[in-house]
């Protein structure tokens, strides 16, 4: 989250954080994002369109059913059968790995970058019906330890935004799945022309290289070997997560700084209201349902 204040000085220049610098983020801040964007998982929540109105009556119960909603909605696209293996690239604290499981009836790999993400996944894991069909790893995105086809599917929900290299994020997705196999994914993209402050807010706020236009993000797809099956927009829900961020940061800043110290509040306190406005203005937000072409 604070990227530059945990020491994470190459988020913010262009040339991306490593692995170990986005692991060191969630480690330090990752209990920090679940206050400011919900504590269900850690990616962004399905907030429109609702077929009926949230029974929540304050903002962090809106993030938590935002971020539910869009668990279920990502599962129904997934599609996954009782006799499949998933992996899920950037498994956050493991929420969505477990209710796929427990939802499906198949197996499920979760990798992150994050040794604390890892405790709350295992943590989570206990408490599930699912605990013998799900596993949980260390891994890296851009160079898995996984032979090749050794997965039915895959999803990557808010990770390929972090990876310094993401067409070899996807490469790599695209080599541990079976001839035929899926990747769902969700991607943040560039629209317009932003201003400096906002797009340095964006990238040490997210601990994250800038990001690129649709076509930039399709023409990696394609270089990597996927065929699009599914691009659905899903834009109005990362402007309003950004507004309820930063409505959740003014609202918890006291408790967030006596957490994290005044040092973190200080860096946070002028990136937060640019990061809101870059979400706003220059970045879209997409989902993509990716096909392995059979052998």
């Amino acid at each position: 989250m604070a990227a530059t204040a945990s020491g994470a000085s190459g988020a913010g220049t262009g040339s991306g954080p490593t692995p170990d610098q986005v692991g060191e983020m969630y480690d330090e801040f990752g209990d920090m994002l679940g206050m400011l964007l919900g504590g269900t998982a850690v990616h962004i929540g399905m907030y429109v369109p609702h077929d009926e109105q949230p029974p929540v009556t304050s903002l962090v119960g809106l993030a938590d059913a935002g971020q539910d909603k869009q668990t279920e909605f990502l599962i129904d696209t997934i599609g996954l059968k009782p006799d499949a293996h998933l992996l899920d690239i950037g498994c956050g604290t493991g929420g969505p790995a477990i209710r796929l499981a427990e939802r499906s009836g198949g197996r499920v790999t979760g990798i992150t970058v994050s040794r604390g993400q890892l405790a709350h996944c295992e943590e989570r894991l206990r408490a599930s019906p699912a605990a013998g069909r799900v596993e949980f790893a260390r891994e890296n995105a851009m160079n898995l330890g996984y032979a090749d086809a050794s997965f039915d599917a895959a999803w990557s929900i808010d990770c390929i935004p972090h990876l310094s290299d993401r067409l070899a994020g996807l490469r790599e997705a695209h080599r541990v799945l079976r001839p035929g196999g899926r990747l769902l994914m969700t991607e943040f993209t560039l629209r317009g022309v932003p201003d400096a402050t906002g797009l340095a807010a964006y990238t040490q706020l997210w601990t994250c290289p800038p990001p690129r236009p649709l076509p930039e993000l399709l023409t990696e797809v394609a270089a990597a070997g996927f065929r699009v099956a599914k691009i659905q927009s899903m834009t109005s829900n990362v402007v309003l997560s950004a507004e309820l961020m930063n409505a959740l940061y003014q609202q918890r800043r006291d408790e967030i700084e006596e957490r994290y110290g005044k040092e973190t509040t200080a860096h946070t306190d002028p990136l937060i209201g640019p990061f809101r406005d870059f979400c706003r203005d220059n970045v879209d937000y997409y989902l993509l349902l990716l096909c392995k072409e059979g052998e």
